[in-house]
């Protein structure tokens, strides 16, 4: 296989911002021709992820779903085992996380495996007294409105596995020992950018010719140094930690709780427990351990474990797995380049340590912001704007974890049970996941008027609530009830629909209009998925998605009211709710929500007898904009459709001609 195109040597390397005469263009054309003629053509896709770790099968594995063309490589052999591996295997999900797989029916497995830890103790000892409990925590407190007020410990493994199987079932395979070398743009930025690949032990050149490039390989990213000015910004400290997995026998009273134990002699244990009877301790290697690392063995680790546990006598049945590692907080100061076709997730953009259980959540959390928007991008449908939220909105979050986790880190360390239980309780929203919110950009639009008064904001996730569905009468929560196929969720609210009638009736009428912005991006987007439809799966019998789909591939309408059943049937819907039967919802069992309140009142905190609102929820969940409106006033209803239409057109575009190829 040819070098790449206008290769540089490595240290040179320019990737994403190479700069090309129109005689370059010529030759990069040219070059492309050559490839697609020999004897191996170069493998072609839209989105070529790089790594397949947690961040790298999540992005692949909605990709696949949405139906976009997707490639994974990865260089090494087979996926993450759940016994031995050469780096600190993450383990715990957290509550958001736990939403986003039952969002994707795929939380089933890991929740019948995991362990559900739902409190913290903490220990003390010191030269005066010897170990002792200090007190406990609720680790999700009923502040937090989350369905599961938990960490599910579940091995890093068993997450990969669950994807793995997923893109199987729509045909989709990973890539295996084929490395990431180099990347080149040409053809003016309009052309695929030409990945280079070395695969197998004889590293035989692999090309990959793509529209995206998201790199998802690793704290040593090849692709973030492939990305001029990719730099990663941050510090390491000087502390070190071992960390040991395997099955214990001890009389400590608090293993199956998330439990710190600070020893002012010897350091501090973080202990989680596991599955499969297991329990991971982080222990402390304390400056006072000088001297060459290799002398800090297994053996080292373990004696200082029980010099930290003593009194209480621990043993280990078996080690299944251990290591040692440094704690450094690092942010790259860009996560795509210049041109918005190539793009860092995971580890690759951020490190940390795991010790607050964050990193596989937030790497599995730039895979499913940054998705949603490539199945947009590779469809022709995405105005820049939309690719470019990605960075604004994710590195936002990653400088948020970074300074959480420095302090939390040095917490754990100083052993301070009163300073680290202060500064779990002023973050708990962000490790929980529910805490990680976007400012405004062109995907969250906050309205000039106060319109925001519940918990439901534009840039927060969409807060759980129970509804009841009209057409079987089952209660369903809302955030969860409708299938995540990269569609926006556009809910209205109102509390009586025959009143509301003309506000639906002029609404649904405007939509339906040849020049409703909503109408042609949702002809243009049908159009698109009609060429290359969403990979289906064996459970799709089942789940049924074309219940959702059935007015439009990119809008699911849904309608949310507190009239009684009784008062109220689908015939006297207009014919898009009709249509839209399977999201028509009765706001009536207030009993069964978290708080105890109704959607309408916790979403928007109250509603008028003749308001009507409008929530637009974005595919990953968030919400992205508020309307209201008195359905008594004329127009009411054209003028909601036309919000709509401004809030679509700031981040959306219908094709010149329908894209996909």
């Amino acid at each position: 296989m040819p070098p790449g195109i206008l290769e540089q040597p490595a240290e040179e390397q320019q990737g994403g911002d190479s700069h090309m005469t129109n005689a370059a263009n010529d030759s990069c054309v040219d070059r492309l021709t050559l490839l697609r003629s020999m004897p191996e053509p170069p493998v072609e896709c839209q989105v070529c992820v790089v790594g397949a770790g947690p961040a790298g099968l999540m992005l692949a594995c909605n990709l696949g779903r949405f139906g976009v063309k997707v490639e994974v490589v990865d260089d090494r052999a087979d996926q993450t085992p759940v016994g031995r591996q050469v780096h600190t295997p993450a383990d715990g999900l957290q509550p958001k996380t736990i939403e986003t797989f039952r969002q994707m029916r795929l939380a089933d497995p890991l929740l019948q495996r995991g362990v559900r830890v739902y409190d913290i103790a903490f220990w003390r000892s010191t030269t005066d007294e010897p170990l002792h409990r200090l007190g406990r925590e609720i680790h999700y407190p009923p502040i937090i409105d989350v369905l599961d007020p938990y960490i599910l410990l579940v091995h890093q493994g068993m997450v990969e596995s669950l994807f793995i199987e997923d893109l199987k079932k729509r045909g989709v395979e990973v890539r295996r020992n084929t490395a990431f070398d180099s990347y080149s743009v040409c053809d003016g930025n309009n052309g695929p950018l030409q990945v280079n690949c070395l695969t197998n032990v004889t590293q035989d050149r692999k090309t990959i010719l793509t529209q995206y490039l998201v790199g998802c390989d690793g704290a040593h990213s090849k692709v973030r140094k492939s990305i001029p000015d990719a730099k990663p910004i941050g510090l390491s400290q000087p502390s070190l930690w071992g960390v040991l997995d395997g099955e214990l026998d001890t009389d400590f009273p608090d293993i199956w709780s998330k439990t710190l134990v600070y020893s002012q002699e010897h350091g501090s244990i973080l202990i989680i427990p596991r599955e499969r009877n297991m329990t991971r301790f982080y222990i402390e290697l304390k400056s006072s351990t000088k001297g060459d690392r290799n002398m800090l063995g297994q053996d080292f680790v373990m004696q200082r474990a029980k010099e930290i546990m003593a009194p209480f006598s621990v043993k280990w049945k078996y080690i299944e797995w251990f290591g040692r590692y440094q704690i450094g907080q690092r942010v790259a100061n860009r996560f795509q380049d210049s041109h918005t076709r190539a793009f860092l997730a995971g580890d690759a953009s951020h490190t940390h340590s795991p010790k607050a259980a964050q990193g596989m959540n937030t790497s599995m959390h730039d895979a499913w912001n940054i998705g949603w928007k490539l199945n947009f991008a590779a469809r022709g449908l995405a105005k820049p704007a939309l690719l470019e939220s990605y960075e604004e909105e994710r590195r936002k979050i990653a400088l948020d974890l970074v300074n959480f986790d420095y302090e939390h880190a040095n917490q754990i360390a100083g052993g301070d049970a009163v300073a680290l239980a202060e500064n779990f309780k002023t973050n708990v929203r962000f490790i929980s996941g529910i805490g990680a919110e976007y400012g405004e950009n062109a995907i969250n639009m906050v309205e000039p008027q106060s319109w925001v008064m519940g918990d439901a904001k534009p840039g927060c996730l969409l807060p759980p609530a129970k509804v009841t569905r009209y057409l079987d009468s089952n209660p369903v929560d809302i955030q969860l009830d409708i299938p995540m196929l990269g569609q926006f969720r556009i809910y209205l609210l109102m509390w009586d629909v025959h009143q509301s009638r003309i506000f639906l009736d002029g609404f649904c009428a405007a939509l339906a209009s040849p020049d409703s912005l909503v109408n042609q991006l949702s002809a243009a987007t049908n159009i698109s998925y009609a060429k290359q439809p969403r990979l289906p799966a064996p459970e799709d019998i089942y789940l049924r998605p074309e219940r959702y789909t059935a007015v439009s591939h990119l809008f699911t309408f849904g309608l949310i009211t507190t009239m009684p059943k009784s008062e109220i049937e689908i015939t006297d819907l207009p014919a898009l709710f009709q249509d839209s039967r399977w999201t028509f919802y009765l706001d009536d069992i207030p009993e069964l929500d978290t708080r105890g309140q109704l959607c309408t009142n916790k979403w928007l905190g109250s509603l008028g007898p003749g308001e009507v609102a409008i929530v637009n929820v974005r595919p990953d969940g968030y919400v992205g904009s508020i309307g209201r409106w008195d359905s008594s006033v004329d127009d009411a209803g054209e003028e909601a459709a036309k919000w709509l239409d401004t809030y679509y057109d700031r981040f959306l575009q219908v094709p010149p001609s329908p894209a996909m190829a």
